[in-house]
């Protein structure tokens, strides 16, 4: 079962890599809405540690040509779950973590303000595994009753604040079991 510590807003007997691509939220700002994404260095690849040194400033240009376009860059996220299921926070969930970019929400655009940002390890043309939605549901659990803002209607997409620029999850991420979850989450 994953749990929360309120003191720290980081998740209970999980990984933590300090990213140093974070903030501090708005003065009185209340977390709000979730945002899911994927993410895969080099695309379509897995398991290879380059995310954990992308968010951390430490992804090598001279690795992989894609990471040239890609290493001056400063983002993270406050979670990964890898493809085995596997969750390592980087920004505690109090603090803004930079992974929404230009984004908005209901109107609203400075998503990273109200948001937490979960990547699943991924790519658009590969479905997700089972144990990365099992480690999700965990996880949104566990959010859902420390943060009572982020409700069924506030859980989106990459894509879905910013579209035109985004497409992830993508196609393979399934919106109705993840939907159908959260139901019964919130009948709790």
């Amino acid at each position: 079962m994953i749990t929360i510590d309120l003191a720290t807003h980081r998740l209970n007997n999980t990984k933590f890599v300090a990213s140093p691509n974070f903030n501090d939220r708005p003065l009185g700002e209340e977390i709000s809405l979730l945002v899911i994404h994927s993410i895969s260095l080099p695309p379509a690849e897995f398991g290879n540690g380059y995310i954990e040194q992308f968010f951390t400033n430490r992804l090598k240009p001279d690795l992989h040509p894609y990471f040239e376009e890609i290493c001056d860059l400063t983002v993270s996220a406050h979670i990964v779950i890898a493809r085995n299921g596997d969750i390592t926070q980087y920004v505690a969930f109090d603090k803004r973590a930079w992974h929404a970019g230009q984004s908005c929400f209901n109107g609203r655009s400075h998503c990273n303000d109200f948001s937490i940002g979960v990547e699943l390890e991924g790519f658009d043309t590969v479905p997700y595994t089972e144990e990365q939605y099992a480690a999700l549901n965990q996880l949104v659990a566990a959010l859902i009753q420390v943060y009572p803002h982020i409700t069924a209607e506030r859980i989106v997409g990459h894509s879905d604040i910013a579209p035109g620029r985004k497409t992830d999850p993508g196609p393979y991420f399934d919106w109705q079991r993840f939907r159908d979850f959260l139901g019964k989450t919130e009948s709790y």
